[in-house]
């Protein structure tokens, strides 16, 4: 029997541990086939969820991306770009392994006021809106409107997830689990992963997961990864586009390529700030601009606030505006760890770690969570892609505090056989500073 067969036997054998079902296989970059460990409970497609509930998680997912947004940005001069939903809902299904104070710290991190059994749920109801949006629509390249958001689990082939755990992500977020092998082959494991990333997103996001974030203690990955074309309902004609200022924040300004448009659009002022919307094709989605007077851009960002930003986009009202903006295209790439730590949720990635609902031990950690995201935005409408991961692994054991060896006095020094003991070269150092 061929050693891939061979595999593949033992794969499916496996999943009897990992509380699923064998699922069909699909085709991973290399032109080998994954297979995908499915639960036998399918997606809730009508989740029961109030209205409360639904407004609860909408104004927490907003508090959490203005929080980390303001962590990002601090003492940051460039520009940036993210998806906090696509973050959210990664860290909400790596959430719903957490429990005692890792959990709290995430709830409270992440702005998540609902208890479990709400919170998911509220979070499949909104995916399932979102993937109603668009229909009809056009998108910036001529072709249709799209806003494509998909969830997937890559776990160890040989590991034992507990099936409540996986039974609630397929339940609540369509995820099915991908075996893959982080122990023995984990560089083909991280190129699976991200070109399926790749491939989600249109090729605007690649190597999400870069070199050496993944090593033979990782035992899960759990990816999201969010598409956006879109048409402006308005475009702007190329033809109005003209070089002009932008003005930074050092008062020097740079010249760019600036649109012009003329029509309705939501609008509003108040101290400090102007507020403009532009909708997209089908006025579903819509772009907002929040542009802080001249002078006044740093105090306006760190007061930025969820109670702010709702009153803002409550008072927004259409009037004809004559906007100028730039053509723009952003690229970024983070690692999450020490923002959400500073959030609040540092156990989460501490030796103290309590994952248990997801395998039933306190074994696992969150190694490390990584994002990308890509935006383009000119005259015909925005293009913006986006991916998160979290990456849980397995604990190692506790590093010892380091001694302290500092050379900096004389010393003498050899060169050795280490298996013999033979004594090669033999000298000291009086002076390093002469030959």
């Amino acid at each position: 029997m061929n050693r891939k067969l061979t595999n593949l036997i033992l794969l499916v054998a496996l999943l009897g541990t990992l509380g699923c079902t064998a699922g069909p296989t699909e085709p991973a970059g290399s032109g080998a086939r994954i297979v995908l460990a499915q639960s036998d409970v399918s997606r809730v497609t009508a989740p029961s969820v109030s209205q409360e509930d639904q407004a609860a998680l909408i104004t927490g997912n907003q508090a959490f991306a203005l929080d980390l947004y303001r962590a990002l940005a601090d003492g940051s001069d460039a520009n940036l770009f993210l998806s906090p939903h696509s973050i959210s809902v990664a860290l909400a299904m790596t959430y719903a392994g957490a429990r005692g104070t890792t959990e709290a710290e995430m709830a409270k991190a992440l702005h998540f006021t609902l208890p479990q059994d709400r919170l998911h749920p509220a979070f499949n109801q909104l995916d399932l809106a979102l993937s109603q949006r668009g229909e009809g629509a056009q998108g910036k390249d001529g072709e249709g409107f799209q806003l494509h958001i998909v969830n997937a689990l890559w776990g160890q082939q040989d590991y034992a997830f507990l099936e409540t755990y996986l039974d609630s992500l397929a339940r609540n977020y369509g995820a099915g689990m991908r075996l893959v092998d982080f122990v023995t082959d984990t560089e083909a494991a991280r190129q699976t992963i991200n070109d399926w990333v790749s491939e989600q997103t249109e090729d605007r996001i690649e190597d999400l997961i870069p070199q050496g974030a993944l090593d033979a203690l990782t035992r899960l990955v759990l990816t999201n990864a969010i598409y956006f074309n879109a048409a402006w309902a308005t475009p702007f004609e190329k033809e109005a586009t003209q070089d002009g200022p932008f003005f930074l924040l050092d008062g020097s300004s740079v010249s760019v390529p600036l649109m012009h448009k003329t029509t309705s659009y939501g609008y509003t002022s108040g101290t400090g700030y102007q507020a403009v919307e532009l909708p997209y094709d089908g006025h579903e989605l819509s772009m907002v601009i929040l542009l802080p007077d001249s002078g006044a851009f740093e105090a306006f960002e760190e007061g930025l606030d969820q109670a702010q930003l709702a009153a803002i986009l409550e008072d927004l009202d259409y009037r004809q505006v004559n906007l100028t903006m730039p053509r723009f295209e952003t690229t970024a790439k983070f690692g999450l760890t020490e923002a959400l730590s500073a959030l609040g949720m540092p156990e989460a990635f501490s030796m103290a770690a309590d994952f248990s609902g997801m395998d039933g031990t306190k074994d696992l950690l969150i190694t490390d969570v990584v994002h990308q995201a890509f935006v383009s935005v000119d005259e015909a409408g925005t293009e913006a892609a986006a991916a998160t991961a979290v990456i849980v692994g397995l604990k190692a054991a506790m590093p010892e505090e380091p001694q302290v060896v500092r050379v900096d006095r004389p010393f003498i020094y050899l060169i050795r056989d280490i298996e013999t003991g033979a004594l090669l070269f033999v000298g000291r150092v009086l002076n390093p500073s002469e030959s």
